[in-house]
């Protein structure tokens, strides 16, 4: 059973421009697997895409290997830089972010490149920490948290690392992070593993169960199992593992944003989703609509984060989101903004 997305961001079309002298904003996530750009301005509580920009780089490719970013992984994400940099030349805004995660804090040279991505971009592209990673995801899925419940589980499987945040809702306010964890595995690193073994039986099985292991921590200190055996916790994922799932419940004959964000999937038609994936070996994850050849490495390794988490901790639905760090970025800039406009003494 898949239950109708709910929308609260207005990221689903770009618009030419923004109301005559409002202000833009631009975020920038370079991360292990993409670089993503958006470009927005304040609409209501939330806000309009004016211009998005987003790229598979594989910037940790074989990072798990040698600990450091690749010469050619560098230049894949420095050519995608320079095109977010002329984008954003040709549309000045207000205020921008621009944050790298895992596969920059990990490599031993992630600090000299992205001093060389300042020199030649002029990005103010820094490292953020895990928990501001948690607190952006947290910051953008809020919305889709507020139909009730008293607890909720969020998931960012990421390219180089699986971000949890452990969080309290309030029937009035903002969800509150109670404890959050940065496992130092994605679909590039257990890509990176496993190979071409993560397509078998044998080597799925290797990596859901490597993924569990890693988070029993988690589950010994907040007891999460429990509090599901309870009632009134869901579990939220955002990911590109978990708006493919959606897509393939769906049954999408290409990827829309607008029916995935805010999906609910039942568990069983999530893991439905996931043995279709699996079904289908590499060469028909490469036709799938959902998928294509730039990401048929990264689904099953994906999958098998999903199918590790939901194992440890089985939810009987899990919302569906496609929103992350830059829509966490975006309203954290817009609210300061206003702020800061609301304290300046009137002239």
């Amino acid at each position: 059973m898949v239950e109708p997305a709910a929308h609260s961001l207005d990221t689903t079309a770009p618009a030419p421009f923004p109301a005559r002298g409002g202000p833009t904003f631009a975020a920038l996530d370079l991360g292990t697997n993409n670089c993503r750009l958006l470009v927005a301005a304040p609409a209501g509580e939330s806000f309009r895409v004016l211009d998005s920009f987003s790229r598979i780089v594989r910037l940790g490719e074989g990072l798990h290997h040698t600990g450091r970013l690749s010469a050619t992984a560098m230049e894949r994400a420095m050519a995608a830089l320079h095109a977010c940099a002329a984008r954003l030349s040709r549309r000045p805004v207000r205020s921008i972010r621009a944050i790298a995660t895992e596969a920059c804090r990990r490599a031993a040279n992630g600090s000299e490149f992205l001093a060389r991505v300042r020199s030649e971009t002029g990005l103010p592209i820094d490292v953020i920490s895990t928990r501001e990673e948690a607190e952006l995801a947290l910051e953008s899925c809020a919305p889709l948290l507020d139909s009730g419940g008293r607890r909720a589980l969020l998931f960012d499987i990421g390219g180089g690392s699986t971000e949890l945040a452990w969080v309290r809702l309030a029937e009035h306010g903002r969800p509150q992070l109670i404890g959050y964890a940065s496992l130092p595995v994605g679909v590039v690193t257990l890509a990176d593993r496993f190979g071409a073994a993560g397509f078998t039986e044998d080597g799925f099985r290797a990596m859901v169960d490597d993924v569990a292991g890693r988070l029993a921590a988690f589950e010994s200190v907040h007891c999460i199992a429990h509090e599901i055996r309870d009632g009134g916790v869901r579990l939220l994922g955002t990911s590109g593992t978990v708006t493919t799932l959606a897509g393939v419940a769906l049954g999408l004959a290409r990827y829309r944003r607008p029916l995935v964000d805010g999906t609910v999937l039942t568990s069983e038609a999530a893991s439905q989703a996931l043995q279709s994936l699996r079904a289908l070996g590499r060469e028909g994850l490469v036709q799938h609509p959902c998928v294509g050849p730039d990401r048929v490495d990264f689904v099953l390794p994906g999958c098998a984060v999903y199918a590790a988490i939901t194992r440890i901790w089985p939810a009987p639905k899990v919302v569906v989101a496609d929103r992350g760090l830059r829509e966490g970025m975006l309203l954290r800039m817009i609210r300061a903004d206003r702020n800061r406009r609301a304290r300046r003494p009137p002239r």
